[in-house]
């Protein structure tokens, strides 16, 4: 199973595509669709959306991890997001890939087993877990592959028939 994770943001959106037989975990890819501050929200919209959809036929994903949705006290901010997830969402649900949310803490407590890690240690652990250098991988690309690994894991403890909601 391929799982595309996806940290979704209009200026720098990360993603990382985890590979998954039984327990073993393969990070395949990971990186950064990146927009200019210069650039109008539409063209970033249309940049996003062809990134995602590049990626889900170069690797056949199969299923997406995405991170739930971000309401904060900027209602800007929170628009801005929304349209960067909405595009990605739009993407996947095109191309009839099943999409999963989680809270950053879940992500956290997935990966690290507390839901309050920071970044950097996050990374740190999908580095030694997966047998990636994260000294030369941004963030957002680290938070993306969390996501994959967030979802691999619940696979793997509970079985993929659990899932049968999708983020509204």
């Amino acid at each position: 199973m391929i799982i595309l994770g996806v940290d979704t943001a209009m200026r720098c959106t990360g993603y990382g595509l985890l590979k998954v037989e039984g327990d073993c975990f393969q990070a395949l890819d990971c990186g950064i669709i990146k927009n200019a501050q210069k650039l109008p929200h539409s063209e970033c919209l249309r940049r996003l959306a062809g990134g995602i959809r590049e990626l889900i036929e170069s690797y056949q994903v199969d299923v997406s991890a995405i991170e739930g949705a971000y309401y904060g006290k900027s209602v800007r901010t929170t628009m801005i997001l929304g349209y960067a997830r909405g595009s990605v969402m739009t993407v996947l649900a095109e191309k009839n890939i099943p999409i999963f949310a989680y809270s950053p803490k879940e992500v956290k407590l997935s990966a690290s087993g507390t839901g309050t890690a920071s970044k950097n240690q996050i990374a740190v652990i999908l580095g030694t877990m997966l047998n990636i250098n994260i000294d030369t991988i941004e963030k957002d690309a680290t938070d993306a592959l969390a996501l994959a690994l967030c979802h691999a894991n619940r696979i793997s403890r509970c079985g993929p028939d659990i899932f049968t909601n999708e983020p509204q």
